[in-house]
């Protein structure tokens, strides 16, 4: 009788219990829930880092089972954030224009009201008229659904044209982080109808919620929880069937694997379409905690960051990407929020703010030369997970299949 996915992959369930717990003991001890242990501030920082390991997750499907560094991943995040980031200004923004206009002596009509909004918005940028791609800025359902498909059609167009050509390795890197650097300076623009450098901003307030922040970020941690979760369960779903051998092959050797009659072009373009959308949803959750998005969340740099966090954590596993994102997103925030003390040394001070990403750089070089498995082999080590004894026996499950003697010649 076959196994199930869960019993052949049991790591997964172990991450989801880890999870779990750790959801609940910070929601217990939130000052949303009462105790008050954990800041309503660091609970968003908990949820934004929630968020950063799905899109870790999706840079580890890409580049550590897939062999595509891509440096635009951070772009799809940040468009889903922007495609949430409109409906939330857009109905704030409502709510508190009629408020302000139903004390009226003649209740104002609706092309008014839409112009009172538009001014409002976009008074910043000296404007006061919607753009076309704030169409569908009212409805909530419409902009849901524009957060995965806005970033997935870009992702499924640029993907078709570069792996149609077949452009591989440093090249394809370097074609992703242009794509990224292209729709960042057009998004600076006053007119690309999204308040150019101002951004989107007051994403935190839920239009309709009377509830706290207290409890509104505690709504959000769940959410980011729940999506890392279905997330992470998602990836090892594909990694673990046949999808993820082939994508491992195309990593290992692309011509062998082309060769076999499989179409390289099409797998890798539903891994980087689907690794889009799952960036583009973790975008969505972490800007409306974030509370404000513009397009300096969306250059190059954020990208080459993810990819730092995923070595670090060490790729090519899961749990690996998770823990480097977190590891990395919560001391960053330590060290750059002024938390790490500075170190005097006489004839100079270390402060940490400045020399930050000194570190992270150099923490970077050094797992790159002598870890190269990141902080997830330490995972392994202590799990004692290691190559199974198969002295002689098949090395897949199909009769026939190599043996380990045969392989290693």
């Amino acid at each position: 009788m076959e196994r199930s996915f869960i019993a052949k992959n049991p790591s997964v369930l172990i991450f989801l219990a880890i999870l779990a717990l750790f959801t609940i003991t910070v929601t217990v001890l939130s000052e949303g829930f009462g105790i008050g242990f954990i800041s309503t501030s660091f609970i968003k920082t908990l949820g934004k880092t929630l968020c950063l390991c799905l899109i870790a997750v999706a840079m580890d499907l890409i580049w550590g089972f897939t062999g595509i560094l891509s440096l635009g991943h951070f772009a799809f995040f940040g468009l889903g954030g922007y495609m949430i980031g409109m409906w939330l200004m857009y109905e704030r923004t409502r709510l508190i224009v009629v408020d302000s206009l139903s004390s009226a002596d003649i209740p104002p009509t609706d092309a008014e009201i839409v112009d009172a909004i538009g001014n409002q918005i976009f008074g910043v940028v000296g404007s006061s008229e919607f753009p076309m791609v704030w169409a569908f800025a009212d409805s909530l359902v419409l902009q849901l659904a524009l957060v995965v498909l806005v970033p997935g059609l870009l992702a499924l167009v640029f993907g078709w044209l570069a792996f149609r050509s077949r452009v591989t390795g440093v090249y394809l890197s370097i074609l992703t982080q242009a794509m990224t650097l292209a729709l960042a300076l057009y998004l600076f623009q006053n007119d690309s109808g999204l308040r150019g450098n101002n951004g989107l901003s007051g994403l935190q307030n839920l239009p309709g919620v009377t509830a706290s922040q207290d409890v509104v970020s505690l709504w959000f941690l769940w959410a980011s929880a729940f999506a890392l979760g279905a997330g992470y369960l998602l990836a090892a779903w594909i990694v673990s069937g046949k999808f993820g051998s082939v994508i491992r092959g195309i990593r290992d050797n692309e011509a062998r694997v082309r060769f076999l009659g499989y179409s390289v072009e099409t797998y890798k373009l539903v891994i980087f379409t689907l690794t889009a959308c799952i960036a583009a949803i973790a975008g969505a959750l972490y800007y409306p905690q974030a509370g404000i998005i513009n397009p300096a969340e969306i250059a190059p740099i954020a990208s080459i960051y993810l990819a730092v966090w995923v070595a670090i954590g060490g790729r090519g596993r899961l749990y690996g990407a998770v823990i480097g994102a977190a590891f990395v997103s919560l001391l960053s925030t330590w060290f750059t929020g002024g938390q790490a003390p500075d170190i005097p040394l006489g004839f100079y001070t270390i402060k940490w703010v400045d020399w930050w990403l000194v570190l992270l750089g150099l923490s970077f070089v050094a797992v790159t030369l002598f870890a190269p498995k990141g902080m997830g082999g330490l995972v392994d080590l202590w799990t004692e997970r290691k190559s199974p004894s198969r002295h002689g026996a098949d090395l897949g499950p199909d009769d026939g299949a190599l043996r380990e003697q045969e392989a290693s010649e």
